[in-house]
């Protein structure tokens, strides 16, 4: 019998006959792996299960929890849920269906209008074809009977898709009773291996995002292989509601969003004591690191976004605008001024590493399908820093940065992971400068014991990176902070410095953010704390309430000693009963409030309560503001009170 050697992912070599898929070699491990596994990666492909080996090769199979196995997973849920729509809305023409982070999607052109009861007659359509069980097969055409195939089925859409690729392209298909889709896969073997699913949400979403496309329906879902990680998945999703930054910044009146300007946030005075600390804290933060900052200006001329690149290759997202009858863009990001910032003074090697930071306003054209509250915006500020360095700088560099975002990020309780993206297929820049730079990274995170992912590929056509990605409480991820290594606009720019050697060379730039949008990252706050900030981060930190109008003085005279000390301090002088004042507080989320009456005048004290602990009794108020203070001061995430501490 004609074998193969597979060798698998824990190094051991089996044989088998050659032919044997991938699920048989799963099986042949153990029952419960071919249970559990989804899909495979033959040679570092990823392949289905149902793939027959037919050469010597490694093996590695992945169930839910992988990357590849979650994606084909939900990819198939997506072609359920089109299989689904189809049969209900025949007419319904199909546009792109993808996995996405937590769940899938599908776009779908229809005269149908869907609302939210449409949803749960699709979900039960879904649970039929789970039911049938139906095999996922998967075939392949030449390109132009690909595109006469999917004509044939009226699918507008598939066919634009087909004619973008190549002319010598095989096109996959995938088959699932009678449905059909346009599909590079992977998926799962049948219909009845997706267990438990959610269809979420409707949206619009532009054909290609691009806005000038007709506007098709957009339906989220999501699907787990248990109902019990589907079930908590939904209950993180009731949660993450009541967090929702639009809404809770609305309710603690941080920042609007207006008609006025779609994208542009109006930051409100509660939230501008919020942005106001984080700035202080980065200044902080940045000092004792050897940061100096600047500021560039918002809007410069065509000339040096063309030197940059930008006005190139990024002018869709730019602002642009005409003075004195010259071209200007308002800048999407602050590098080509920090470059020209370098360049006022002639530099030595001396003078390196000079690391330069800039809380920088920035603009950029998003689409208003994409806006979203403070995560995605028209306006922000970016909290930039450049480091223009040595080449034998890199490292030590590197892990200055590195140290300094965990620094940051560990200061609001988030851990996070990091990747590692390396050298695009299309990117600017020699082999030896590449090379250089990938290794200076790897060597630098390496030194520092910190676990990193590798995403081949994946880094700016300018330069490798170092990507942060935030978990917040709830699980979800951010990617917040990034350390990119540029070559190239060094060169654009003809940044020089005086070497040893009395010549002049090219120095190496990084390019980094912790906070990356400082609104962005107010966003995750709010959601992060669900309004309840740390009292340095609140904007009101003690809420003083009157019991009955005769205590209003001692409470203004509390104020103003508190005000002194640097606290910031409201007064509730209205007519209310304490009970009510008390919940209003509470709803306000201040993190402290001082109840004063007859007893805390005749004994110059306050009754201390506290937002997350309660009750902690009556204080001095000396004693109250040095804890405070104290509190403050070390920017803590919690409260050093104890309860009911006389």
């Amino acid at each position: 019998m004609d074998m193969v050697k597979v060798t698998l992912k824990d190094g051991s070599v089996k044989e088998f006959p050659r032919g044997t898929t991938v699920y048989d070699v799963a099986h042949s491990i153990s029952g419960r792996l071919a249970k559990e596994a989804i899909v495979g990666s033959v040679d570092g492909k990823t392949v289905d299960l149902s793939y027959a080996i037919q050469n010597d090769c490694e093996l590695s199979l992945f169930k839910f929890d992988d990357d590849e196995g979650n994606h084909a997973y939900r990819h198939t849920s997506s072609h359920i849920l089109a299989q689904a729509v189809k049969r209900l809305f025949p007419d319904t023409k199909l546009a792109i269906g993808p996995a996405i982070d937590n769940g899938f999607y599908y776009d779908f052109d229809t005269e149908h209008k869907f609302v939210p009861e449409d949803l749960e007659k699709i979900e039960k359509e879904m649970q039929k074809i789970i039911k049938e069980d139906l095999t996922l097969e998967r075939f392949e055409l030449p390109r132009d009977e690909a595109i006469k195939y999917m004509a044939e089925k009226n699918e507008d859409y598939k066919v634009e898709l087909i004619r973008d690729l190549p002319e010598d392209a095989i096109i996959s298909f995938y088959k699932q009773g009678e449905f059909v889709d346009l599909c590079a896969g992977c998926h799962v073997q049948s219909t009845k291996d997706v267990k438990s699913f959610k269809l979420l949400s409707l949206a619009g979403a532009y054909w290609r995002g691009d806005e000038k496309n007709k506007m098709l329906q957009r339906i989220y879902g999501t699907s787990f292989p248990k109902a019990s990680l589907l079930e908590a998945y939904i209950t993180m999703l009731e949660e993450a509601k009541k967090r929702d930054h639009r809404k809770l910044g609305k309710e603690l009146k941080l920042f609007a969003l207006m008609e006025e300007g779609p994208g542009f946030p109006f930051m409100l005075p509660n939230g501008m004591v919020l942005k106001n600390e984080l700035l202080k804290y980065w200044r902080e933060v940045h000092e004792a690191a050897d940061y100096v900052e600047v500021e560039t200006p918002i809007i410069l001329n065509r000339k040096l976004w063309e030197t940059s690149g930008h006005w190139f290759h990024y002018k869709e997202n730019m602002y642009s605008l005409t003075i004195d009858e010259e071209d200007y863009a308002i800048k999407p990001m602050n590098c080509p001024g920090g470059m020209l910032v370098y360049k006022t003074d002639l530099r030595s090697y001396k003078d390196l590493p000079m690391r330069v930071g800039e809380i920088g306003r920035v603009h950029r054209h998003e689409l208003s399908g994409a806006l979203h509250g403070l995560m995605r915006v028209r306006a922000f500020t970016q909290d930039d820093a450049h480091i223009f360095m040595l080449p034998e700088q890199i490292k030590d560099e590197i892990i200055g940065v590195v140290n300094l975002i965990d620094e940051v990020y560990k200061k609001f309780g988030f851990s996070y992971h990091i990747e590692l993206s390396t050298r695009p297929e299309k990117s600017m820049g020699s082999d030896e400068d590449w090379k250089h730079a990938e290794e200076s990274l790897q060597s630098a995170l390496e030194e520092l014991g910190v676990e990193y992912k590798l995403n081949p590929g994946d880094g700016a056509f300018y330069g490798p990176k170092i990507d942060f990605h935030l978990r917040d409480s709830l699980g979800r991820t951010w990617q917040c902070g990034t350390i990119q290594l540029d070559m190239q606009l060094p060169q654009r720019f003809e940044l020089t410095y005086i070497g040893r050697d009395g010549e002049k060379h090219q120095p190496i730039v990084i390019h980094r953010v912790a906070f990356g949008s400082v609104e962005r990252f107010m966003g995750i706050l709010i959601e992060e704390f669900a309004g309840k900030f740390p009292t340095w981060l609140s904007p009101v930190q003690v809420k003083i309430l009157t019991i009955a109008d005769r205590h209003t003085d001692y409470a203004d005279e509390v104020a103003k000693k508190l005000k002194k000390r640097g606290l910031r301090v409201e007064v509730d002088h209205r007519a209310e009963k304490i009970g009510f004042k008390i919940r209003e507080a509470q709803l306000e989320k201040n993190p402290y409030m001082l109840i004063v009456g007859d007893n805390e005048v005749e004994e110059g004290k306050v009754a201390v309560r506290s937002r997350d602990i309660g009750e902690i009794g009556r204080l001095q108020l000396d004693e109250f503001s040095d804890k405070i203070i104290e509190e403050i001061g070390e920017r803590a995430l919690s409260s050093i009170f104890k309860k009911n501490e006389e």
